[in-house]
């Protein structure tokens, strides 16, 4: 119950990791402090609240009495020395959702604030009446991971990794698909087990409400949403890599290297992360409902470009057919010893012009800018 407080009031509940005290220092400070001075100095109490006593009363000592040498080490100052507290007439509380169950405490200056769904026992009892503002539609909720990473929610399970404990997931869902997002991520789509009576009743145990637009475009048909969409895949070693259940062949200067790839009705286009440039086309083999279960699916970019032009250089290979471009060398053979041969500099690639209509393309590896254009064959000295 806690933590749906939390959640309903848009607070992070943070815990610390087991056996690290320094990350919440500030009380195991003060543990340090409380041990010695108050605990070891009293006996034993003859009740609970002979100690609470004892306890407030060392407190008021504490911030009133004891100078704080971190506060100021040149002269005695106690904590009540910076901080004062708020008259009444001057604080403003903000109002904190609490569920019918709970009441606000006693002299609060705000009551609670509730949204009418009930957050108790009552959990599983299912129906429209607990919520009477959904009139069916998809619907929205959070949960917060656990420890194990492996959330469940409505019979099933979703798996989202230890690392991500204690985030609060954000589930829209209705009949046909379920995104979970986190922060404004989406990190996951699934096709939805729930049926019509399942998210009625995640409105009484999951305090589900009426859901806005879906993170990404509605299931695409031929009268639908038919806007692109991208993904990201793993190019492999062998220059292939996995999409909807086909192993698709993309570029062998792609391999070990992650893209974007944009979805189009017709086209796939394969583009950098980074600079949204356009590396590859190829046709799309999936139909709009197989592009729908995609793992990964997100909303399109802009429309990735070509990149410029390739820079045209020259350059002289050595006697043993070597040549260096944008200090990356290459062999050529030496076949081309002592020649000036022709070459295009790309972002991802260089290929060279070796005569007669043939080319050698390799793939980039460095980021030079190409400054030098003209090859510099050596000078030779005459006599003249």
């Amino acid at each position: 119950m806690f933590d749906r407080i939390c959640r309903k009031n848009g607070i992070r509940h943070r815990l610390t990791q087991p056996a690290s005290p320094n990350q919440n220092g500030k009380v195991e400070r003060f543990h340090g402090t409380v041990r010695p001075d108050f605990f070891d100095e009293h006996g034993p109490f003859p009740s609970l609240a002979a100690a609470q006593a004892a306890l407030d009363a060392w407190v008021i000592g504490y911030n009133t009495d004891r100078p704080h040498q971190g506060l100021d080490p040149k002269q005695p100052t106690v904590p009540a020395d910076r901080f004062t507290p708020t008259a009444d007439d001057q604080r403003e509380v903000m109002p904190v959702w609490l569920p019918p169950t709970l009441v606000a405490a006693a002299g609060s200056s705000a009551g609670p604030v509730t949204d009418g769904h009930d957050d108790g026992a009552d959990a599983a009892t299912p129906g429209p009446a607990a919520g009477p503002s959904w009139a069916g539609g998809p619907v929205e909720f959070d949960a917060i991971v656990p420890p194990s990473g492996n959330m469940s929610v409505a019979g099933r399970q979703f798996w989202l990794g230890p690392a991500r404990a204690g985030l609060t997931v954000r589930f829209w869902a209705d009949v046909q698909v379920i995104h979970l997002s986190i922060g404004s991520a989406r990190i996951k789509s699934v096709t939805s087990h729930l049926t019509v009576a399942d998210l009625a009743r995640l409105i009484g145990t999951h305090q589900a409400v009426p859901a806005g637009p879906a993170p990404i475009p509605t299931r695409p048909d031929g009268s639908g949403d038919s806007s692109a969409v991208e993904v990201d895949r793993v190019i492999s070693p062998a220059a292939t890599f996995a999409f909807g259940g086909k192993i698709l062949t993309a570029s062998t200067l792609l391999a070990g290297r992650q893209v974007g790839i944009r979805i189009e009705p017709t086209v796939l286009m394969l583009f950098d992360l980074q600079t949204r440039t356009l590396l590859r086309t190829q046709p799309n083999p999936l139909t709009p409902d197989q592009v729908f279960r995609l793992r990964g699916l997100r909303p399109a970019g802009p429309p990735p470009r070509p990149s410029l032009e390739p820079v045209t250089v020259q350059r002289l290979a050595d006697a043993s057919g070597t040549i260096c471009v944008a200090s990356q060398r290459i062999g050529c053979g030496r076949a081309f010893a002592r020649q000036t041969l022709t070459v295009h500099v790309s972002e991802t690639t260089i290929t060279i012009e070796l005569g007669d209509g043939d080319t050698h393309t390799v793939r980039r590896t460095t980021t030079t800018t190409v400054t030098t254009i003209k090859s510099r064959p050596p000078r030779t000295a005459t006599i003249s």
